[in-house]
């Protein structure tokens, strides 16, 4: 068995303001967590150069026919899965095109799964199972910087010719070392030292949705700041979707309503078809034409 040393990782490190946490009040208690949180936000600012440049990549990979693969283990997977399978309502795109992947499978999102993440070789198959090409960005998640499953999927991924990014809480990790752009805000020590799913977990959660937002709204996804590929699967998104035109067109709710009846729900479309005066063919034609991005199709009318 390898024997691990994590007392050089920040993520490992004992917090000096926490040490007497378990003596304090509630309200301290509170304090103290939401102090440390305060320091989240800023670590992950100072990512913002490398941020942008994996959303760059991630957006020239999707724009050619690629996936974005998220890998982890534990809460760094749980949080890829997460940020995966709400791509699909909020920015109506394929299940497929942004997939969240965990060592130990579907099982470990619900229980832990011990051990799952110590095979490199596992990440490897996760992402031979999946297909995975050159046309693929994976993005390896780990607060470590150290999780063989994860390190192995990247590896592998390098090997085939894909793109890999790499979002850890520690600085120059191993995980750091392989990937093409790594990310890694520095949150600082825990306020329970090593547990990771606090601090650590959110700046990860904040790098994803980072990730997953510049690229939805560099596909086109977004006009102005309105998520306009909403799909409207149930009764709140429905209303969303009429609140949407509405603020989009400056048109009233019954015809907005009347609008998205006549592009079979669809947002974009809708909003379109009254910005732009054309019919539902030629605003589809349009659309299609700049590749679903509404500002750019109403340049193209002079409007």
């Amino acid at each position: 068995m390898v024997m691990l040393n994590l007392k050089g990782l920040t993520t490992e490190t004992r917090n000096e303001n926490t040490k007497n946490i378990d003596k304090m009040s509630t309200i301290d208690m509170v304090r103290l967590i939401n102090q440390e949180d305060q320091k989240v936000a800023l670590a992950v600012e100072k990512e913002s150069e490398n941020i942008a440049k994996a959303i760059d990549v991630i957006y020239e990979a999707l724009s050619n026919g690629g996936r974005l693969i998220y890998m982890g283990a534990g809460t760094s997977g749980r949080l890829g899965i997460l940020d995966a399978s709400e791509c699909p309502p909020t920015y109506g795109v394929s299940d497929e095109l942004v997939q969240g992947l965990i060592a130990g499978g579907s099982e470990a999102i619900l229980k832990a799964k011990e051990g799952a993440e110590d095979s490199k070789e596992f990440g490897k198959e996760d992402l031979v199972n999946i297909k995975l090409t050159p046309k693929d960005v994976v993005c390896g998640l780990a607060a470590s910087g150290r999780t063989p499953y994860v390190i192995g999927g990247v590896e592998y991924a390098k090997e085939i010719g894909a793109r890999t990014i790499s979002v850890t809480c520690n600085g120059d990790s191993e995980l750091s070392k392989v990937v093409e752009i790594s990310i890694a805000p520095v949150v600082g020590p825990e306020v329970v030292t090593g547990s990771t799913r606090m601090k650590s977990g959110t700046a990860q959660k904040l790098v994803l949705n980072m990730l997953s937002t510049g690229t939805m709204i560099k596909l086109g996804k977004v006009y102005g700041n309105l998520m306009v590929d909403v799909k409207s699967t149930n009764e709140k998104l429905v209303e969303r979707a009429k609140n949407i035109v509405v603020e989009a067109t400056g048109v009233n709710k019954e015809e907005a309503t009347n609008l998205l009846k006549a592009t079979d729900f669809n947002v974009k479309l809708a909003i379109f078809m009254k910005l732009s005066g054309l019919s539902k063919e030629e605003s589809q034609k349009v659309l299609d034409e700049k590749k679903g991005h509404i500002s750019n199709s109403l340049e193209t009318i002079n409007l």
